[in-house]
């Protein structure tokens, strides 16, 4: 009896202590992406919300074998998973296909950068277009294919913001030489303004005293 109640609680111990396999979802941390141009080159910079999510992905490109995930969707993961999924080309062209940079009408080609750290830093995507950017659109379409509730949060230069979801897969950003050029003249047009407004200063005080010296003076008698 002594033994049978010992092996009960050991068993039901076990079951506490063992670690539980993560439900891979889509209401988990969100995935991010960040967007940011240099001349001609647009760079997206794609991260997971979670390892779970990077496991069920290097499930379904072939990575991973399939036993990582159960029937009821849950998902055994390890920290190994992000190190085979990154350099993998089944990764790389996922990233491809799924995220798209468009700009002056044209796409633009894009090469995915070796992740250094998968699961921390996510990995960028450099996409090189045919002129200097003004504006691109860019369609971000990453794990929706696997369940479409999963949500990209998505921020760019200036403060730019858009969350992408199915349904609201594609944005236009502002980015590189808009953004400059939108500067550039509104710096152009605040020195223009202050050396207007300097010359008005000077004209108006040698006005003055070109006045000031041809009025005749008076004197008491």
């Amino acid at each position: 009896m002594a033994q049978r109640l010992l092996a009960g609680v050991l068993a039901l111990a076990a079951v506490f202590i063992a670690p539980q396999p993560a439900a891979a979802h889509p209401f988990g941390d969100p995935q991010t992406v960040a967007v940011s141009a240099d001349a001609e080159v647009v760079h997206v910079r794609w991260k997971a919300g979670g390892l779970d999510d990077l496991t069920l992905l290097g499930v379904a490109l072939g990575v991973l074998p399939q036993d990582r995930v159960m029937l009821d969707g849950a998902v055994f993961y390890r920290d190994a998973d992000a190190a085979a999924i990154g350099p993998s080309p089944q990764f790389a062209g996922y990233l491809l296909r799924q995220i798209t940079v468009t700009a002056a009408g044209k796409r633009c080609a894009g090469t995915v950068q070796p992740p250094a750290d998968l699961a921390r830093t996510g990995t960028t995507v450099d996409f090189a277009c045919p002129a200097p950017i003004g504006t691109a659109t860019i369609a971000v379409r990453t794990l929706t294919d696997l369940n479409p509730a999963y949500q990209t949060l998505a921020t760019g230069p200036d403060g730019q913001r858009t969350v992408y979801r199915q349904g609201a897969d594609t944005h236009e950003w502002t980015l590189g030489t808009a953004a400059a050029g939108g500067n550039l003249g509104r710096s152009a047009a605040l020195q223009v303004g202050a050396v207007v407004g300097t010359l008005l200063v000077l004209a108006a005080m040698g006005f003055f005293l070109v006045r000031r010296r041809l009025k005749p003076t008076t004197r008491e008698t």
